[in-house]
């Protein structure tokens, strides 16, 4: 499939959900902006608190930032930022002398982040327009990278992880939230541009995901938390979602 189709299919679908509400990337992992009233498969509760409103969309699949290790005066890179919220999650934990970093794709997603930051006096958060395949980020400069439900979206995993290497300092580490398949997931459903903007159809096999992070260069490569999704009912196949973790030498 054709990697310029299925980035303009997702940059068009996220573009519809900043301009309307949310939807989910989860126990149904076929995100449709027609699913913007279902909630979201994600429940950030006190971590959620004093966040503006409008910042959550629905989109995540994890909660990242939890198992991050974010302490204060770090700088934080976000992957597919969203409006916000794991951003904005970050940006208490860093405090004032600490910096986070959303990047997405998408231009309506970016406006609509900064348009957040605003309303919440978010003072050290800024918001990038660029593509995790190639970070607008300089070589060794981030303490910790966090992502939700992003890098299934991305037609190439290996260049996404190597980017994250890449912005890592030196004994910096990474904690993401991602959706992952086990079993032979039909090509149609691979094929099917749609299916990649709603987190399925370019989803990797757990395992393979874990060997591309670990032939990145990351160590301590473990997962921390999965959660198996019944989707489809009775095929031999299946997705889920981990939140995975490690770090750079």
């Amino acid at each position: 499939m054709d990697e310029r189709n299925i980035k303009a299919e997702v940059q068009k679908h996220y573009a519809r959900i900043a301009q309307g509400g949310g939807c989910c990337c989860g126990g149904d992992p076929c995100c449709s902006a027609e699913s913007a009233a279902e909630p979201s498969m994600v429940n950030y509760g006190e971590l959620a608190e004093g966040i503006v409103e409008g910042a959550e969309l629905g989109l995540g699949c994890g909660l990242p930032t939890q198992y991050a290790g974010i302490k204060p005066g770090d700088t934080v890179l976000d992957l597919g930022s969203g409006a916000g919220i794991d951003v904005f999650i970050a940006a208490k934990s860093v405090g004032p002398q600490g910096h986070v970093i959303g990047v997405d794709m998408t231009p309506e997603m970016i406006q609509r982040a900064w348009s957040n930051a605003i309303k919440g006096g978010y003072r050290n958060v800024e918001f990038r327009l660029g593509d995790i395949e190639a970070l607008p980020v300089n070589d060794n400069t981030v303490d910790v990278v966090v992502s939700n439900c992003v890098i299934n979206l991305a037609p190439d995993k290996r260049r996404v992880f190597g980017e994250i290497y890449r912005v890592l300092k030196s004994g910096g580490r990474f904690a993401i939230s991602d959706i992952v398949t086990h079993g032979d997931v039909p090509e149609k459903i691979r094929q099917d541009v749609e299916l990649w903007a709603g987190c399925v159809a370019g989803a990797l096999d757990r395992e393979v995901y874990l060997q591309v992070i670990r032939d990145a260069g990351f160590q301590d490569v473990r997962i921390n938390q999965i959660q198996e999704y019944e989707y489809p009912q009775g095929a031999d196949y299946g997705f889920a979602s981990i939140t995975v973790e490690g770090q750079k030498p």
